[in-house]
């Protein structure tokens, strides 16, 4: 798919620039939607592009009941990390979702040294209190004292969204799926569809995607083909194409896409405190992220 390093390397930044951005987007629909419908209808757009996609690419339409098994198992947990950090995303600001989202790998180490035994180094464990001494100062804008469940719910929801995703990525880890990449996310995409969708069966929000203002629809479009879809595929091609390793790097820009996205559509400030604390943050997953 990608025929040169430099084009390797624009598409995912492209992608990077989607998922930073994507916070904005889902912070301005949370005015206008319920959490659950926003989910459920970036699911149902993702879907659609990756259907065209699969048959434009010939890919085969079978199941196998082991691997869809799993991925049901995978969509719960992703449903959940969705959910959460949406509704996180109506009490905080999207800066502080971008920088403390990117603590995910902080809880795939810890994850994996409590159920897979894998060893976390000196510089691993530094690195872990280094992040969330970030986290601390940035939920608690520099006064820890001052951190409640009450008055940063956002913010603690975020961080639990995090997690999740550890937990996510530790069971896709240890699955084996027999699908391409292409297809494992469009089936993800179509179980956690199916398990959300239910809830919203209501008369309330029917009428909130009918009445969705223009503004709202470019929101909900750039979310469910461009987000979810158009980057799902620049990512899992850039995976097979590229070393982990390199293409991972590139989620480092993320939260600075966010912060800077924030700052011009919807007038976040970036104060002093929040760089540092950003800057902290992303030291800890760095060293969490050393290999020697």
């Amino acid at each position: 798919m990608f025929k040169s390093k430099n084009s390797r390397y624009s598409l995912i930044m492209l992608a990077i620039i989607f998922w930073g951005t994507s916070f904005i987007a889902t912070k301005t629909l949370l005015d206008e939607l319920t959490p659950e419908t926003i989910i459920s209808l970036r699911l149902i757009l993702g879907s659609m592009l990756l259907t065209i996609l699969a048959f434009l690419t010939k890919n085969k339409f079978t199941v196998k009941l082991k691997s869809h098994v799993y991925i049901f198992v995978l969509a719960l947990i992703a449903v959940f990390h969705l959910w959460i950090q949406v509704t996180g995303l109506k009490f905080t600001t999207a800066s502080n979702t971008g920088w403390i989202i990117g603590t995910a790998p902080i809880f795939m180490a810890m994850l994996a040294a409590i159920f897979f035994k894998e060893k976390v180094k000196l510089l691993q464990a530094g690195g872990i209190l280094i992040a969330m001494f970030g986290v601390l100062l940035l939920i608690g804008k520099g006064n820890f004292q001052s951190i409640s469940l009450i008055e940063n719910k956002g913010d603690l929801m975020v961080l639990a969204s995090a997690f999740t995703w550890g937990v996510y990525s530790m069971v896709n880890k240890k699955i084996s799926l027999s699908y391409s990449p292409l297809m494992t996310i469009l089936y993800l995409f179509l179980m956690m569809a199916i398990i959300i969708i239910p809830f919203n069966v209501n008369e309330n929000s029917v009428n909130s995607v009918i009445h969705l203002s223009a503004v709202g629809w470019i929101s909900i479009l750039f979310l469910g083909l461009l987000c979810s879809g158009v980057a799902y595929v620049i990512w899992a091609q850039a995976l097979r194409d590229l070393e982990s390793a390199k293409a991972g790097a590139f989620l480092y820009f993320e939260p600075i896409v966010t912060v800077a996205a924030a700052w011009f559509f919807l007038n976040e400030s970036i104060t002093v405190l929040m760089i540092v604390s950003g800057i902290i943050i992303t030291i800890g997953v760095l060293l969490v992220n050393k290999e020697n």
